[in-house]
Formats: C-alpha cells, sequence, structure tokens
C-alpha cells in the first residue's frame, strides 16, 4: 500500500492498533490470549473491514494445537479467526464489487486468517454482501460451514432430487447448514443426533434420525446415494457400509487423501504421498464396499456465498446459532466449541 493511501484510511479516524485474538505458540488454550497489533493494511484486491462478529469453528481450535502444520504453517504470533461479518472501511485501488460502508460477510484467506479481530483484510472475491435481513452476529455463522456443506453437497455428492443423503453429525454447525441444503436440493435425509438434537435436525428438514446414543445407525441404516461424514472414526466407517456400490462417501473429519492436496489445497507430490499413506487404511475399505472415499477442504468463494445469501433471503435456508459471546469472553467461546456439545455455531461479537 502507498503512504498517500495509508494517510488516506489514517484520516478516516481508524486506529493504528487493535485488539486481537492471537496464536503465540502451538499447543493449549493457555497458547492464546488478547493481545494489541497493529492495524492491517489492505493490498490492491483487498477490504479492510471493521470486524462486528465472528464465527468459530473447530478448525480455530485445530491450528492453535498444530494440528494442521502439515499442510498450513504460519509465522507466529498470528490473529486466529476465519469468518467474520463487518462493514467495509477501506478498499484497495483495485476492488470494484465493494464500497466502504458495505456489509459483507466472508471466510477469510486460509494462508492469513485474522478474523478474530476488532479490523481484517479479506480477499475480494471471498466476500459478498450480506443478506439484509441478517444482522451481523447470524451472518457470522454462515461462511466456514455453509461453504463446506454447499460444496461437498453440490460438487462432491452432487446430489440430486430424490436421492436419499445420509448426514453423520446433523446438529452441529456444518451439519445443521446441510441437512437444509440437501433438502433444499430435493434429497431425503438421514441423520444421527443425541435426543437434545432431535427437535432440531427434524425441523431443519431430516426425514430420519438415529440416537447414536442408543443405537448404531450402521445397523438400521442402508442403500443411501451418498454420505457426508461430519464425525469420523467409527462414524465415518460405518458409512461405507451405508451406501450403495458406486456411491461416494465425503468427509471432513477423516484422513485427507490425495485428491485434497492437488484438489483443494493446490499442493504437489510431497503432501499428496502423505496423505495417499495415511489415508490408505481408510480407501481399502471404501474399496471394500465398492465406494468412493473424498476428504474435503472447503475453499473461500464470494460467488457461493452469494448462492447462501440468496437461499437465505428466499427462507430456504435458516441459520441456526448455539451461543453469542462478547469477544472479551472468547477465550470461554473456544471452551465451549472445543467440548463439542454446540447444536449449530458459535459466535462472538466485537465491542463498539
Amino acid at each position: 500500500m502507498q503512504r498517500e493511501e495509508v494517510e488516506a484510511i489514517d484520516n478516516q479516524g481508524l486506529p493504528q492498533s487493535m485488539q486481537a485474538f492471537a496464536l503465540k505458540a502451538y499447543g493449549g488454550p493457555e497458547c492464546t490470549s488478547l493481545t494489541q497489533v497493529a492495524l492491517p493494511e489492505p493490498a490492491s484486491r483487498q477490504l479492510l473491514v471493521r470486524v462486528r462478529a465472528a464465527g468459530l469453528n473447530p478448525v480455530d481450535f485445530k491450528t492453535r494445537r498444530g494440528d494442521l502444520r502439515p499442510v498450513q504453517r504460519y509465522r507466529l504470533p498470528v490473529v486466529l479467526g476465519n469468518e467474520l461479518a463487518g462493514e467495509v472501511v477501506a478498499c484497495g485501488e483495485q476492488v470494484q464489487r465493494f464500497r466502504v460502508g458495505d456489509r459483507v460477510f466472508a471466510r477469510v484467506d486460509k494462508s492469513a486468517m485474522g478474523a478474530f479481530a476488532q479490523f481484517a483484510v479479506v480477499e475480494d472475491d471471498h466476500a459478498a454482501v450480506m443478506p439484509a435481513n441478517l444482522d451481523f452476529a447470524t451472518a457470522a455463522a454462515i461462511p466456514l460451514a455453509g461453504l463446506t456443506a454447499l460444496q461437498a453437497l453440490r460438487d462432491e455428492l452432487r446430489v440430486a432430487s430424490g436421492q436419499r443423503i445420509f448426514i453423520s453429525g446433523g446438529a452441529g454447525g456444518v451439519g445443521t447448514f446441510a441437512i437444509q441444503i440437501a433438502k433444499h436440493l430435493g434429497a431425503q435425509i438421514a441423520t444421527t443426533a443425541s435426543p437434545r438434537g432431535e427437535a432440531l435436525v427434524r425441523q431443519l428438514g431430516a426425514d430420519t434420525v438415529v440416537d447414536y446414543t442408543k443405537e448404531s445407525p450402521g445397523t438400521v441404516l442402508s442403500g443411501f446415494d451418498g454420505a457426508f461424514d461430519l464425525v469420523g472414526g467409527h462414524a465415518l466407517e460405518q458409512a461405507f457400509a451405508m451406501v450403495r456400490p458406486g456411491a461416494t462417501v465425503v468427509s471432513v473429519a477423516g484422513m485427507p487423501e490425495p485428491q485434497t492436496a492437488s484438489k483443494d489445497l493446490g499442493r504437489g507430490l510431497g503432501l499428496q504421498a502423505l496423505f495417499w499413506a495415511a489415508s490408505l487404511p481408510l480407501r481399502l475399505r471404501a474399496r471394500q464396499h465398492g465406494v468412493r472415499y473424498r476428504y474435503l477442504f472447503m475453499h473461500p468463494s464470494g460467488e457461493d456465498l452469494s448462492e447462501l445469501g440468496r437461499l437465505v433471503d428466499a427462507g430456504a435456508l435458516k441459520v441456526i446459532v448455539d451461543s453469542v459471546y462478547p469477544f472479551e469472553r472468547i477465550a470461554e467461546a473456544m471452551s465451549r466449541l472445543e467440548a463439542g456439545h454446540a447444536k449449530g455455531k458459535i459466535v462472538v461479537t466485537m465491542p463498539g
């Protein structure tokens, strides 16, 4: 950014520093803290957004623990956070789709993160104008989980009218979006939920609900046209037996496979080989059942976010928010997220 542009932003009354939730070392919750950092500067194709709310996702604590270091290494300290809603306060010189004052929501760039802060930079093609009828907290709950569900169901499973689709963990953040999107695409939905989550998933459109605290879905469900696994472990292995031969099982909780490295991450043979070896047992089990296994890393997309916004505006997609915390209690919000009992999304809101 040129000096004149920086001065122009300063003249708008923006601060030189901001409060952010940063990661200083990989490990437990004690490795994160609220701290003051410099205000980020937007590049030519970026927006500077005053963050009003940010959504929490499992990728946040997995990043903190260091689980994702084979995929993405950050220079520490780094500001955490992957999705946000807020107001555009400055635009890079090549930005054409947005103006100062626009209310936007976005999944920020994976290589930078930064949503857990009072201001964040966002690639212009990662953002979309918020649905007019949503507040910032609700809009911030959409990007990562909503994009994951849309891309898994539409692009990988190619869900079509009349199909039978199994979705594990339907009451969670991604699951609440997945049930509704699959229903919008015309599918019949079966899912798993605890007694506490059954009413919610039925309200969202699930046709069959298996109480996983009492019975295994693999013993009562079969013949599905596709499965979307959000749980991993034994639940993923059961899904291989629950779909018909030739079908696909997509997971965001299992082990990445070679296509994940090349298609989703744009990486070369080194990471493909690592994922090939790590996922081999899962792929062999899938092959024994005559099905295809695919692990998905969603990709940020302003175009797809606009599609989700249209579904919200049309009443076809309801955003389920489990709880909203003020930013100063983000450590408490992260603890709730990591405990794994949230129904829908957890969000933090910024002061001011």
